[in-house]
């Protein structure tokens, strides 16, 4: 890759619609909170925690995730952890990202953090990173597909209404993809869409093109989270480009997770071939060894992408994103602005 495109990815503006608050905790900060609540670490070095953090499966993955949520004790730490996380995206110049948090994970798995407190916490990372750093974020609350009982995604719906002042915008779905389909949750779904709040759940990730339907026909989604699994079936492909709904693609996870075998072999041109609306972001950004710099840098290295092509898959994601339609325009102006700043290259 020339010289001059690597430094327009790095400082050009982005913007990030799919990454894990949860999953963005760097080794440094994992340290750190766990000394403060006097949590025992596998190891207790950043050094270490990096090694360990190190993708070998996905049972590794959710020994990982567990152990940061042991960790989130307070509201305190919740609202380190988004500043912690705001402080990242602003250094690579991600002016606004849509962030999924899990508050089944602080409230019934680990230490019943009420969840107004959450929000709350939430919302003051939120307020800071505006006046501190000029970067923006909306919250997406989402459901793990493997909650019980089912019905607690209604309340985890009612959870993010009652967050809107706090900044959520969407209502997502997460967790284990298969043998927990969309339809579940048609119930949580309807009660967020009702609010005004954005439906973008996973799918179509380590699941088949069913589970992309379910989401689009019983939850109404907006965007779908991956999605990549959509190539299996060429009637919807066909839909997908006819609606031009949003996929989340996160290359470097996709090829962690086993979706593809590797980067080199990764769908995202065939995506982008069959004209389907395609955002890239970077889902469990430590655990994956990645950044969504680092996702635009190995994507052009794989693919040989032009300067106009990584131009275009970032302003897809400002389109995709659930501001109202008048911010969207302005970010999008803003951007197109920032993109003649920054250097060029081909």
């Amino acid at each position: 890759m020339r010289e001059e495109l690597e430094d327009f990815i790095r400082r050009m503006p982005k913007v990030e619609i799919h990454v894990h608050l949860e999953g963005s905790i760097q080794p440094e900060t994992l340290l750190l909170l766990a000394e403060r609540n006097g949590v025992r670490l596998p190891v207790d070095t950043v050094e270490g925690l990096r090694e360990w953090y190190t993708f070998t499966d996905f049972d590794h993955f959710v020994e990982i995730y567990v152990t940061i949520a042991s960790c989130i004790c307070a509201p305190e730490d919740i609202e380190f952890i988004a500043r912690e996380f705001l402080r990242g995206q602003a250094r690579q110049r991600i002016l606004y990202s849509e962030v999924t948090f899990t508050p089944t994970l602080h409230y019934n798995l680990n230490r019943r953090i009420p969840v107004e407190e959450q929000a709350a916490a939430l919302g003051r990372a939120r307020r800071w990173a505006a006046e501190e750093l000029g970067v923006g974020v909306g919250w997406v609350f989402d459901i793990s597909r493997n909650v019980r009982p089912i019905e607690q995604g209604a309340d985890v719906a009612r959870w993010a209404i009652a967050a809107i002042d706090e900044g959520v915008v969407g209502f997502g779905l997460g967790g284990p993809e298969v043998g927990h389909p969309p339809e579940l949750f048609a119930e949580a779904f309807a009660i967020a869409r009702e609010a005004g709040l954005g439906s973008v759940p996973h799918a179509g990730e380590t699941a088949g093109p069913e589970s992309i339907r379910g989401a689009i026909d019983a939850l109404k989604a907006q965007r779908i989270g991956h999605g990549v699994r959509c190539l299996d079936d060429p009637e919807l492909v066909e839909a997908l480009r006819e609606r031009q709904l949003p996929l989340e693609v996160c290359p470097s996870s996709n090829v962690c997770l086993g979706v593809a075998p590797s980067l080199e072999k990764h769908p995202l041109p065939r995506l982008l071939d069959a004209g389907l609306y395609v955002t890239i972001n970077s889902d469990d950004p430590p655990m994956f060894n990645t950044s969504l710099t680092d996702e635009y840098l190995r994507i052009c290295n794989a693919f040989g992408f032009s300067r106009e092509a990584i131009m275009q898959l970032v302003l897809n994601g400002v389109r995709a994103t659930l501001l109202p339609e008048g911010e969207r325009r302005e970010m999008e102006r803003l951007f197109e602005a920032g993109f003649d700043e920054s250097p060029h290259g081909t």
